[in-house]
């Protein structure tokens, strides 16, 4: 009976055929490899140009925003009152000061200025120290019981992203909603008024400023 043996030269075959199995199959992970890193770079190139173009888009549209206000800033603001500046007196005073009108926009003041640096205030605060914030350019909103509490909340907001400007209540104004300047006053319907913007836009450190780029920080806090 017969017997089978490998023989060198067989042996030899299978060692070839297992190290072309080899190189194919390492060939193989090298060509995925490649693919996944294309794919990644591709991804992360489309994010990338994708965000840059979404940059760019947010960029333009608040270029155009700023464009527009300021455009309309130059516009007189529908309903507002002026007082002539040399009217108004600018003396530093120690004592109550009786104003002509209601929250004032000028006149004799406390020589310590309320925080204007976009301060909110919940409870009413000295006409004496607000007016002295006007006068370094500061733009005050003010509400009474009749605002609807959803425009004070968006005023709020506003406020708040805004340097030179302070928001308190004043009950005994006339209006729900007002916006005060140095010699400069507007009513205005809501929160969403584009006066709002415009009177915004206008006089904050504004060309009717008495003392431009003085503290609103530093000063009165309630």
């Amino acid at each position: 009976m017969g017997s089978t043996r490998n023989t060198p030269g067989s042996a030899e075959d299978r060692r070839a055929r297992i190290q072309r199995m080899r190189a194919s199959e390492q060939a193989r992970e090298r060509r995925n490899r490649l693919l996944f890193i294309g794919v990644s770079t591709l991804v992360v190139v489309g994010l990338i140009g994708g965000g840059g173009y979404l940059y760019l888009q947010k960029a333009d549209e608040k270029e155009q925003t700023q464009a527009a206000e300021k455009a309309q800033a130059e516009k007189p603001v529908k309903g507002e009152k002026s007082w002539k500046a040399e009217e108004l007196g600018r003396d530093h005073v120690s004592t109550p000061v009786s104003y002509p009108m209601t929250p004032p926009v000028g006149g004799d003041h406390n020589q310590v200025w309320m925080n204007c640096d976009g301060d909110v205030y919940e409870k009413a605060i000295p006409d004496v120290n607000a007016v002295h914030s006007l006068e370094h350019g500061a733009v005050w909103v003010t509400h009474n019981g009749d605002a609807d509490p959803a425009d004070v909340v968006k005023l709020t907001e506003r406020v708040r992203s805004t340097p030179y400007s302070l928001m308190s209540p004043v009950e005994k104004q006339e209006g729900a909603l007002m916006l005060s300047a140095w010699g400069k006053q507007v009513t205005v319907d809501s929160a969403d008024d584009p006066r709002v913007a415009q009177f915004f836009t206008k006089y904050v450190q504004g060309p009717q400023t008495p003392e431009p780029g003085a503290a609103c920080t530093g000063g009165l806090s309630s």
